[in-house]
């Protein structure tokens, strides 16, 4: 696992608290208080029902595999679907959430990383969404790293009406089942979904294993996986971030690598990136050289023959 590096206390841009997605927060949160008096077991299993789809489906294969990594390709009616169903789980747009991933990509847990858990682990998991910078920071964000998605009308559309679309599904909630399921289908899914996506930018940096050197803190970790439709197995993702599969070893279970192996079948996904046999080869080597140089036995033996040489 790499060293932590030495991390700036804020990216360069301005940044303000953003006291207004606190308050959201808190009243999501403020839900789960609810529990007792509102729980129906149909509101319980269609609450399952909407985080797969809108969580597992619309993040974990949408805007993650599909649009920030282009690990597959789908017709466009199906991409806009299920970009449709991961704006639906309000963590902000798909140009910005593209961008923001492919950034901490491009510096994982080095200076400009916007959520890495070496400032803290909480840092990393939920403070950083707080933080919000100013307008050209913004702008020059989505120009580097989704300009391809700025290029879509349909994604520029789900940008700015993002909040919009989440007021008109908790009237569609509200008018399925009142209150109660509004505080089921909207307040306590994005409140699992949250935490289960934050816990891939924290836990998932922290705690695990790693199958190969990626030069970052990025692990596999089962629970985060088994939360996240098979995310959790980051170790994996950040040495081949183009690869549809995340899920590598048999006990490796990858829910959204299933699914989209499942559209393939169906004729609604192709180009399926998976890593060769050569690729996981030379990533292992790497792990390996690297524990080998670690080892303090070889090292010792390393010095002495070093020195031996020079006699």
């Amino acid at each position: 696992m790499a060293e932590p590096q030495v991390v700036p206390e804020l990216p360069d841009s301005s940044y303000k608290f953003d006291w207004l997605y606190l308050i959201f927060m808190i009243i999501f949160h403020g839900a789960l208080f609810l529990i007792p008096w509102t729980f129906q077991w149909s509101y319980f299993f269609a609450t399952i029902a909407l985080q797969a789809t809108l969580g597992g489906l619309g993040i974990c294969v949408g805007f993650h595999r599909l649009l920030t990594h282009k690990s597959f390709e789908t017709y466009k009616p199906v991409e806009y679907f299920l970009a449709t169903l991961g704006t639906l789980s309000l963590q902000g747009g798909p140009i910005r959430w593209v961008a923001t991933h492919r950034k901490h990509h491009q510096k994982a847990d080095q200076e400009g990383d916007p959520h890495t858990p070496n400032r803290s682990f909480l840092w990393s998991h939920m403070l950083w969404i707080f933080m919000n910078p100013d307008e050209k920071y913004l702008v020059d964000l989505k120009n580097k790293y989704a300009k391809d998605l700025q290029k879509q009308p349909y994604y520029r559309f789900l940008e700015k009406y993002n909040f919009s679309l989440q007021l008109a599904f908790a009237a569609l909630c509200f008018a399925i089942g009142g209150w109660k399921f509004v505080i089921w289908g909207l307040c306590i899914r994005l409140v699992f979904t949250y935490h289960s996506t934050w816990f891939v930018n924290s836990a998932a940096h922290t705690f695990g294993y790693q199958n190969f050197e990626t030069q970052d803190r990025s692990t596999n970790c089962w629970w985060v996986a088994f939360l996240t439709y098979g995310e959790g197995w980051h170790n994996n993702h950040h040495a081949m971030p183009s690869s549809a599969r995340h899920g590598l070893r048999l006990f490796e279970l990858d829910l959204s690598y299933m699914t989209i192996w499942g559209m393939k079948l169906v004729g609604l996904a192709k180009n399926v990136k998976v890593p060769t046999k050569e690729s996981l080869i030379h990533l292992k080597a790497a792990l390996k050289k690297k524990r080998d140089l670690m080892d303090p036995s070889l090292m010792s033996l390393m010095i002495k023959r070093k020195v031996n040489s020079s006699k």
